[in-house]
């Protein structure tokens, strides 16, 4: 295959990964705007366990990284993909039946494998890179992720159209449409040209697989790490408390909903110029700069509990997500070989996806207890962490530079 060649065929993977993502995507937001309202609205009186319905997502997804890495290795990207979209369908019929059941547990179970579903979506920014030639890897991820523009529009709209549909039961109809998106995606899916996980044809498959233990102790794998898992969880921690504390102020779901739709678009928006902020200085610089945003969420949100407060801090949110986590991302695509991708990414995202289930279930209890403040509270001590994190990483890179006599 020529290079002309070549890179035709990495867009057309692109835009058919990003058209993908964008429909079976939107899941998330549905889940994410309804999920702490919906168990809200289910249980009795004690409501601290509200939250765990988005908790049990997160925890899909954890738990679907490994497993969602290897079937798309041996089945290859459409197949695995499309197999994806069938966990994302069934969820969507179980936390319907679970809301009109009026069971809890039954949604609570739903949102788990609706997050099953979106451990084969998180797969899709490395699918890209896979596609990709080297020197538009970052560029391919962040593409991709920009598809998440039309999510933020689209999984909203969906909220405040159909959530009435089985009135008098609320948001069941919301979860509905997530089967309709699943079987879009999957359509969209068949036009995606044929190739194999973890490296497919690309250079260096060849390349002996190092040991997991090798690869996880470089300096810049257990940074990227850091930063990924403190940007998302912080991500996790302050969206999922949101909608809570927004109806509890005082305003409607819908302009929670809306409020959501925001921070999602915030989320994905910046993804058209994340990647040439990559090339240009670098992952590092760019996830710090996802870091300053997230501490400006705190500050805007410890701010006062005006809707435009709530709503700008969310906006703030999601771009530091943006930032940091296409960030990690590029970041942790250059320590690993594309014989090693499969097992790196699935304990990577296992351990990401992991913590963020865990600063979900958090972020309710939080709430409950100590309310909307102390929510924002928990970003600084978070983010300097990470800091401290990203100048371990520049001081050891110098003295490697200075060692080699660079």
């Amino acid at each position: 295959m020529n290079a002309a060649a070549g890179d035709g065929e990495a867009r057309r993977a692109t835009l058919i990964l990003a058209a993908s993502q964008a429909i079976v995507g939107s899941a998330a937001p549905i889940a994410f705007a309804l999920g702490a309202l919906s168990g809200h609205y289910l249980l009795a009186e004690d409501k601290a366990l509200a939250t765990l319905p988005v908790t049990g997502f997160t925890v899909g997804v954890a738990l679907g990284a490994i497993p969602a890495a290897t079937l798309i290795k041996r089945a290859g990207y459409r197949l695995g993909f499309q197999s994806g979209t069938a966990v994302t369908a069934l969820g969507g019929l179980l936390t319907m039946l679970g809301l009109l059941g009026f069971s809890f547990w039954l949604f609570s179970f739903g949102m788990l494998v609706l997050g099953l579903g979106g451990a084969f979506i998180q797969q899709v920014r490395f699918a890209a890179a896979d596609y990709a030639p080297p020197a538009l890897k970052a560029r391919a991820i962040s593409l991709v992720l920009a598809g998440g523009v039309v999510t933020a529009i689209l999984g909203p709209q969906i909220v405040i159209l159909t959530r009435d549909l089985f009135a008098p039961v609320m948001f069941a109809g919301a979860f509905a449409s997530i089967i309709g998106l699943a079987a879009v995606g999957a359509a969209i899916l068949l036009f995606l040209p044929r190739r194999k996980g973890s490296g497919g044809t690309v250079t260096g498959l060849d390349q002996p697989a190092r040991p997991l233990g090798e690869i996880m102790r470089q300096p810049r794998f257990v940074v990227g790490l850091t930063c990924g898992v403190g940007t998302y969880a912080l991500m996790s921690f302050v969206m999922t408390g949101a909608p809570l504390a927004m109806v509890g102020c005082g305003f409607s779901p819908d302009e929670a909903t809306l409020g959501i739709s925001w921070h999602v678009m915030a989320m994905f928006a910046p993804s058209f110029v994340t990647g040439r902020l990559i090339a240009r200085f670098g992952a590092e610089a760019v996830v710090a700069l996802g870091l300053a945003l997230l501490v400006g969420c705190g500050l805007v949100a410890l701010s006062g509990i005006q809707l435009w407060q709530f709503w700008s801090a969310l906006v703030l949110l999601g771009m530091g997500w943006n930032f940091g986590f296409i960030g990690t991302t590029a970041m942790i695509a250059g320590t690993y070989r594309p014989s090693e991708q499969g097992k790196v990414l699935g304990v990577h995202d296992f351990i990401l996806f992991g913590t963020v289930a865990l600063a979900s279930f958090l972020s309710g209890v939080v709430y409950d207890k100590w309310g909307w403040e102390a929510l924002n509270w928990v970003t600084f001590p978070v983010v300097l962490m990470c800091v401290a994190g990203l100048v371990f990483l520049r001081l050891i890179s110098r003295r490697t530079a200075s060692i080699s006599g660079i």
